[in-house]
């Protein structure tokens, strides 16, 4: 088969360890930067270019889009998509994964256990806001934020309300979280792949910080995930429409938490962490996948 990877960076960890897997399964594979691809629309004949070449015989593509250019990643999908191309993330999935406030409104309809959320359009009552979630101390996200990066842990009443005021007087778009305090500032990543939860990993935060990102310095080690951390995570995976994520959620009195669906999550931390070879999954995932789709076809 002839897969391709949009990365807009063939060196990163995910994109190298997804190109060996499909060189050692015997597959063409191709790393192309999505925002160096052309889009041609015309009747009936929808088709990309990629440096002013035609890119023909493709037979499934792994969007690794990063949160920055995901209206043109999605875009380059749904091109894709009109080629019966076999993708691992839709151009729909992609988008409304992508949407913080939207994939979690969908999850509780979902009837997934999460941290009790609040959002408003720049309200001026931010003791009503506080109140909502149940007081200080609480978690308030940028709903933009990736990797850790525009979350903060606002400790008491005062200094929530001091960080809510600046995020509106900035008119940047946030989100207020009920804190919860037994996770100790650790979290779980649940990789899902199809219907199956492939690896799992528990990622602590360092001394003195609440959250518990590798790219912040988090430490990540193997854990067993339970029956119902398993169903919360695939069920998640799969109200988003997608068909492979990275689940995040916290271990509570309550059962599990979800934080967040990520559609292009990183392998490096949790391939170390349970030394399996997700890559590997993923590009079989992707045979089944592919060969699915020609037999709707033939």
């Amino acid at each position: 088969m002839k897969i391709v990877i949009l990365s807009r960076n063939r060196n990163l960890y995910s994109t190298k360890k997804l190109l060996e897997a499909g060189q050692a399964l015997g597959h063409e594979m191709q790393v192309l930067d999505h925002l160096k691809c052309s889009i041609v629309i015309e009747k009936s004949n929808p088709h990309l270019f990629y440096d002013g070449l035609l890119l023909e015989n493709v037979d499934a593509i792994i969007p690794r889009i990063g949160a920055s250019v995901t209206y043109y990643g999605a875009a380059v999908i749904r091109q894709f998509e009109m080629q019966d191309v076999f993708s691992t993330v839709s151009s729909q999935s992609l988008v409304r994964s992508r949407d913080k406030l939207r994939s979690m409104q969908l999850l509780s309809t979902a009837g997934l256990g999460m941290p009790k959320t609040a959002f408003t359009n720049f309200s001026n009552d931010s003791d009503a806001i506080i109140k909502q979630v149940g007081g200080a101390p609480l978690i308030i996200k940028l709903l933009e934020g990736t990797q850790g990066l525009g979350v903060v842990l606002a400790e008491t009443k005062k200094a929530a309300s001091s960080v809510i005021e600046a995020f509106n007087g900035l008119k940047a778009r946030v989100i207020v979280q009920e804190f919860i305090a037994e996770a100790k500032g650790a979290d779980i990543r649940a990789l899902v792949v199809g219907d199956e939860v492939v690896g799992a990993m528990k990622r602590q935060g360092k001394e003195g910080e609440f959250r518990s990102n590798l790219h912040r310095g988090g430490s990540a080690l193997i854990i067993e995930l339970s029956e119902e951390e398993k169903r919360a995570a695939i069920i998640a995976t799969k109200t988003l429409g997608l068909k492979i994520a990275g689940v995040d959620m916290l271990q509570s009195e309550r059962g599990p938490l979800i934080l967040e669906v990520n559609s292009s999550p990183g392998l490096k931390g949790i391939q170390q962490a349970t030394n399996i070879d997700i890559a590997k999954k993923i590009i079989q995932y992707v045979e089944r996948g592919t060969e699915k789709l020609k037999s709707k076809e033939i």
